[in-house]
């Protein structure tokens, strides 16, 4: 339980430098492990998820070593795995958990994966089923959820599969059994999720077919080690975008992000909402780099749709924060993936920013948020609650920097799941007048 602090009347100031993206990170460790020969990744995440992911492949005999911002690995390649000598803990990660699903879906030796209170709510089912037509096989709890067994396989064919809605995690967990399997596999999308998987495979020297939302891959030679660059999350720079556009007199600049086209959802929807947001590019091989500067502004109400989610996704909480402050009403439809996140963010989104005084109302795939909201602590204090969820703890850090009152946040250490640094990062940009 921490108290929060608001800002001072000048607002947040400098220079922030967010940690390593998550996704790439996670990605990188995984084709760092089938590669032969050693992968280094510079800028990496060592948040609770992602060394979940670690956990895995060390315990399937792979050599990682780590300091605080690269990792190493000593590839084995996909058939030199040794069985583990217990079950694979995911921890609170999903991507972990789906993405293995497809990369280990063709071992010799059965596999067990469980995950904390939280995951094992989370279903699987959705991944499982275009895996198990690929001939992979699970044994989930209830048909759908975590503790499982990813059986031992050794037969995997290729498929045609027509995603029913977008999931970076589901079309990548197929496309990762796809470079094992007889055949090709192709994965046809509706709209355009997040292309880190695609991208990752071709700098590793695998071959990948991507046009008009149609992506093809085959059984795939030898993969090399790489050196990788993971940027900085976009998703965690997110909160600092909506900290210094909604916190009077701020002006601040978040270096070398991630402003992948399939992944910058959050800020073309800022954009939609009249923020000028500049971008300064950055020279890269790997994925598109910029350092973005936000200074404060007036926002308005929008229309976030279904063709908008899937760049912004992990973006909705910290956006609905946004919204509060906007003039007008923004209406959010199509969302229903936050329902299983690591909470259901619909829920839990309302449940936290009604606390300060919003006015949003619920909606099964959203929530219509009513702008231009003060936001108070009622009776001049509000006890805050991350309910394990990293995002809705960051949302809440946000929030108070704009709310009169007492704030106090419990459950904080959700916060290191993506982001370890959070809190000290947030008092950096915070006048000292003010602390």
């Amino acid at each position: 339980m921490i108290k929060l602090t608001k800002a001072s009347k000048t607002g947040l100031h400098g220079e922030i430098t967010v940690p390593g993206d998550k996704s790439i990170s996670h990605r990188a460790l995984m084709f760092g492990a089938i590669a032969d020969g050693k992968t280094v990744i510079d800028n990496f995440l060592m948040s609770d998820d992602v060394m979940h992911t670690m956990g895995v492949f060390r315990a399937l005999g792979v050599e990682i070593n780590h300091t605080e911002s690269q990792a190493t690995v000593i590839g084995k390649g996909l058939t030199n795995f040794k069985a583990p000598s217990a079950g694979l803990d995911m921890g609170n990660s999903g991507t972990s958990t789906r993405l293995l699903m497809g990369l280990l879906s063709k071992q010799p030796f059965d596999l067990k994966i469980f995950g904390d209170s939280s995951l094992s709510k989370r279903p699987l089912r959705r991944v499982a089923d275009p895996l198990s037509l690929m001939h992979a096989q699970f044994e989930l709890t209830n048909e759908e959820f975590l503790p499982a067994v990813i059986k031992a396989n050794n037969e995997l064919t290729g498929i045609i599969y027509h995603m029913p809605v977008a999931s970076a995690q589901v079309k990548s967990a197929i496309l990762l059994a796809g470079m094992q399997a007889d055949g090709e596999t192709t994965v046809i999308e509706k709209l355009p999720s997040r292309d880190h998987t695609e991208r990752m495979l071709r700098q590793f020297g695998g071959e990948i077919k991507t046009e008009g939302g149609v992506i093809t891959v085959k059984k795939q030679p030898q993969l090399n080690g790489q050196h990788v660059l993971v940027p900085s999350d976009i998703s965690s720079a997110a909160f600092f975008m909506v900290a210094g556009l909604i916190t009077p007199n701020s002006d601040i600049t978040i270096k070398k992000v991630g402003v992948n086209p399939t992944r910058d959802g959050v800020i073309k929807l800022l954009e939609r909402m009249g923020a000028k947001i500049l971008q300064n590019a950055i020279p890269s091989d790997g994925e598109p780099l910029a350092d973005i500067t936000i200074k404060a502004q007036t926002l308005k109400g929008i229309e976030i749709t279904a063709a908008d989610i899937p760049s912004a996704v992990d973006e909705l909480p910290i956006l609905a924060l946004a919204a509060t402050q906007a003039v007008g009403d923004t209406i959010i439809s199509g969302a229903e993936e936050l329902r299983v996140k690591e909470t259901d963010r619909i829920a839990t989104v309302i449940s936290e920013l009604t606390k300060l005084g919003a006015n949003i109302e619920e909606k099964p795939d959203g929530m219509v948020i009513h702008g231009g909201t003060s936001l108070h602590a009622e009776n001049g204090s509000a006890l805050l609650d991350s309910h394990g969820d990293h995002r809705i703890g960051m949302m809440n850090v946000v929030a108070s920097l704009i709310t009169e009152g007492d704030v106090v946040l419990t459950g904080e250490e959700a916060m290191s799941v993506s982001y370890p640094g959070f809190m000290e990062d947030i008092s950096s940009i915070i006048e000292r007048d003010s602390l």
